[in-house]
């Protein structure tokens, strides 16, 4: 049988676990679809997106660099892509043209309230940099009334501008890491790309609440470094993102095939893979 070609973009992307995920998917849809993972930085993202077209490629995810440059690049967007000024889900049209998507958002809702069981209703939230990875979860986030919502980030001007474009949606304001150590978070999001290279955004120490939670857009097969921070400020919950590398890829996987493919068992799954690597 005919197989449709789908394909993750990013830099690094050794690491990704999408092609993992998209197979289990298939296998429980019965579809067709045959899904890689191909490192291409920024520089080579028109390239390589003209040549997977080409190639017959159905659609894409974009991971990190890529999440803005996909926003530019496709010819037609949805609301909350166009929101976001970000997309991590191209469909590549037969007639060559790109819609974009952004699933980041609902998929990071649907595992902090539903996998993980946690309201967002009424907390203070730190979201850690202002990148795409950001972008694509603000409005479902201040969707669901928070207190108030923080942005840090290096460059603080980058931050600033995010909480001026989402000003409209509820309590938001960028602040730069330093001035951090005088406030008080129930939880705090890492959607630096700081993971990735075993790096820790410079939080400062004392600043998750009781009880808080941390959540760590990014993961690995050993607990990330600001999932073991979180452990050591004491938080009640302190996990990476795996399962919402889950959902979004549930999210996509329905915008390009018309299924969505149950994720629990597949979150349960590759948690215990990641249990027996240990």
């Amino acid at each position: 049988m005919p197989q449709d070609r789908y394909a993750v973009f990013g830099h690094p992307i050794n690491h990704s676990k999408s092609p993992r995920i998209h197979a289990l998917f298939a296998q429980q849809t019965g579809q067709a679809i045959h899904y890689t993972a191909q490192d291409v930085p920024a520089e080579n993202f028109r390239e390589e997106l003209k040549r997977f077209a080409a190639e017959g490629g159905r659609g894409l995810s974009c991971t990190v660099p890529l999440k803005e440059l996909a926003w530019g690049i496709a010819d037609g967007k949805s609301v909350r892509a166009d929101r976001a000024k970000a997309v991590n889900t191209l469909v590549l049209g037969k007639d060559g043209r790109l819609f974009g998507d952004n699933t980041d958002g609902v998929g990071l809702l649907r595992d902090l309230t539903v996998n993980l069981g946690l309201t967002v209703t009424g907390l203070n939230i730190l979201l850690l940099g202002a990148g795409g990875a950001s972008r694509g979860i603000l409005e479902p986030l201040l969707a669901m009334k928070p207190r108030r919502m923080i942005i840090a980030n290096r460059t603080v001007a980058k931050a600033e501008q995010l909480a001026m474009e989402f000003a409209d949606l509820g309590s938001i304001k960028a602040l730069p890491f330093k001035a951090l150590a005088s406030e008080s978070f129930d939880l705090i999001l890492n959607a630096t790309a700081a993971s990735l290279s075993g790096d820790l955004p410079p939080v400062p120490e004392g600043i998750l609440a009781a009880g808080g939670t941390c959540y760590d857009l990014a993961y690995g097969s050993q607990p990330t470094a600001f999932v073991r921070w979180g452990g050591g400020m004491g938080a009640e919950l302190s996990v990476d993102g795996i399962g919402m590398l889950v959902e979004q890829a549930a999210e996509a996987f329905f915008i390009w095939r018309g299924m969505r493919p149950q994720t629990r068992p597949v979150i349960e799954l590759l948690n215990a893979e990641r249990s027996q690597a240990e």
